[in-house]
C-alpha cells in the first residue's frame, strides 16, 4: 500500500505519525521514532488519567499496520468524532474553555513526566459535551531545565485573542480567521489598553512578550538560565488563573434579546415550539442543522440521540447557548459561530488541510425558521439560490416562509427601497418544488407565517 494512501491533508507536520482514513475510519499512525515517548505516555498512567478526567479523547491501540510502512509502531483507533468544527467557528467560552483545558492536560502531563510539545485549537475539539484533546502524539519526554516550547503558541492562539475580546470588544472568531496560526504578541500589545500594562499577568504574557521579541529580531542574544519545572507550573497556573478570571461585559444585540424582545408574541413562540417539536416527533433522522438558531431554543426540542449543530452570524447568541447546554449537560449540540452568507472556507495548505463547513456539514434534517426573509430581502439572495443551497446540506427542510406583511419584513424595508417583486409565497413554492417533495404545509398560530416541511427529491 502507499504510504500516502487515505493521508489526511491536515496530518502532515508531525514526523511522530499522522492521521488517515481506511473503510470509512479514522485511524493514528504511530512512528517507531515516538515509540519512547508514547510508551511513557501509557505506562506513567498519563493517557489513563487524562481519559478517566475525560480530557482526552478515548483510543484504542491497534496491532495492525495499514500503511505498510517500515517505520510503523502503533495504529491507534480513536473515538470517531460526529462533526469537526475549527476556533473560528467558536464563541468567547468556547475558546476559553478549550484554552482551560489544554492547560489542565500540561499540568497533568508534568506530573508524569511528560509536556504538551504544542498547543493549538486544532488539537481540542468538543466531543460528548466537554473539549478533550484529541492528538494523542501532543506529549512529548519533559526535560528538566528545558522550557515549555508551545509557551508562545498557547499565548498566541489562546490567550492573546480571549485578552483582545475582553478589552477591544473583538469577536474571537474573526481574529482568528485573520491569524489562524495565532495573534502574535506585538499585534496584541498594540490592541490592548494601556491600563493593561499594569496587570501583572498581562504583562508577563503579552507585552513583556513583545518587548522580547523585538530585542531578539535585533540582537538575537540567547538566555542561558535553566526553566525548572516549578517554573514551568507556575507559568501554567497564572495563565489558568488569568483565562479563569476573563469575562466577556454584557452588551445587548438585536439578536440576543430576540426572544425576549423581537418575537412577535409569547403565544405565537409557544405555538411554534410545538409545531416544530411535532415536525420533529414525525420523522426519522440523526443528525439535525439548525442555521440561524439564535439561542438554540429550537435546536433544544431535538432528540437527545441525534448530533445536533447549532448554528448563527451573533456570537454573543453561540456564546450564551454554549453556556447553557453546559449548564444543563446537554452532550450532543455543536454551537458554532457561522455567517451564512461568508462561511468559513477552506483554508491552509493548498486549501485542504480545514474543509470549509458546509463541505464537512451534512446532515438528515436542516431547520431554517424565521431566517428566509433574513436571507433574500437583507442579502439579496433568491429562492432558487436558498433551495440549491439548502438542498445541498439536508435530506429533510423544515423551513418557515414569513410574508411581507410580517412586521419584522416590514421593519426591514422601512429603510431600502422595495425591490423584491418576486418575495411571495408563490414563488417561494415554485423554486423549492423543483428540488423538494412537499410534505407538509401549516400555518404558524399567531402570525402570518407559514411552515413547511420538504423532502429532498
Amino acid at each position: 500500500m502507499s504510504q500516502l494512501i487515505n493521508h489526511h491533508p491536515a496530518s502532515f507536520r508531525d514526523p511522530s505519525g499522522f492521521i488517515y482514513e481506511k473503510d470509512g475510519t479514522i485511524y493514528r499512525f504511530v512512528s517507531d521514532n515516538y515509540s519512547q515517548d508514547y510508551d511513557l505516555l501509557m505506562k506513567s498512567g498519563l493517557a489513563d488519567d487524562l481519559l478517566k478526567k475525560k480530557l482526552l479523547l478515548p483510543f484504542t491501540d491497534l496491532s495492525e499496520n495499514h500503511t505498510g510502512r517500515s517505520d510503523w509502531y502503533k495504529t491507534l483507533q480513536p473515538q470517531q468524532l460526529p462533526f469537526l468544527s475549527y476556533a473560528w467557528e467558536w464563541s468567547f467560552e468556547q475558546l476559553k474553555d478549550a484554552a482551560l483545558t489544554t492547560l489542565n492536560i500540561c499540568r497533568q502531563a508534568l506530573h508524569k513526566g511528560m509536556i504538551l510539545k504544542d498547543a493549538t485549537p486544532s488539537n481540542i475539539q468538543l466531543v460528548d459535551g466537554k473539549y478533550k484533546l484529541i492528538d494523542t502524539l501532543s506529549f512529548e519526554t519533559y526535560i528538566e531545565g528545558e522550557s515549555w516550547i508551545a509557551y508562545r503558541q498557547f499565548c498566541e492562539c489562546f490567550l492573546n485573542p480571549l485578552l483582545i475580546a475582553v478589552y477591544t470588544g473583538m469577536e474571537v472568531h474573526k481574529l482568528i480567521l485573520s491569524y489562524p496560526d495565532g495573534v502574535p504578541a506585538a499585534v496584541t500589545s498594540k490592541l490592548l489598553p494601556f491600563k493593561t500594562k499594569l496587570n501583572a499577568s498581562v504583562y508577563l504574557h503579552v507585552h513583556l512578550q513583545a518587548k522580547m521579541a523585538g530585542k531578539q529580531s535585533t540582537e538575537q542574544k540567547q538566555t542561558t538560565r535553566k526553566i525548572t519545572k516549578k517554573n514551568i507550573e507556575q507559568i501554567l497556573e497564572n495563565l489558568h488563573s488569568c483565562i479563569s478570571n476573563l469575562l466577556l461585559p454584557s452588551q445587548s444585540t438585536t439578536w440576543n434579546n430576540y426572544y425576549s424582545e423581537t418575537i412577535l408574541s409569547e403565544s405565537y413562540f409557544l405555538e411554534k415550539k410545538k409545531l416544530v417539536s411535532s415536525i420533529l416527533g414525525s420523522i426519522e433522522y440523526s443528525s439535525v442543522l439548525d442555521l440561524g438558531a439564535n439561542e438554540g431554543e429550537f435546536s433544544l426540542l431535538c432528540k437527545n440521540e441525534a448530533m445536533v449543530i447549532s448554528t448563527d452570524f451573533d456570537s454573543d447568541c453561540i456564546n450564551r447557548f454554549y453556556k447553557r447546554i453546559k449548564e444543563e449537560k446537554r452532550t450532543n449540540i455543536y454551537p458554532s459561530v457561522i455567517d451564512l452568507t461568508y462561511p468559513s472556507p477552506s483554508m491552509g495548505w493548498m486549501n485542504e488541510e480545514r474543509p470549509a463547513f458546509f463541505s464537512r456539514t451534512k446532515v438528515d434534517v436542516c431547520m431554517a425558521l424565521a431566517l428566509i426573509h433574513h436571507l433574500a430581502i437583507a442579502k439579496n439572495i433568491t429562492f432558487e439560490q436558498l433551495a440549491a443551497f439548502l438542498a445541498s446540506v439536508c435530506k429533510v427542510l423544515i423551513i418557515e416562509f414569513v410574508p411581507k406583511s410580517d412586521p419584522k419584513v416590514a421593519v426591514m424595508l422601512q429603510w431600502r427601497k422595495d425591490i423584491f417583486n418576486n418575495y411571495d409565497e408563490e414563488t417561494f413554492e415554485e423554486a423549492f418544488a423543483k428540488l423538494f417533495e412537499l410534505e407538509k404545509k401549516m400555518n404558524a398560530q399567531g402570525s402570518e407565517r407559514t411552515m413547511y416541511v420538504y423532502r429532498k427529491k
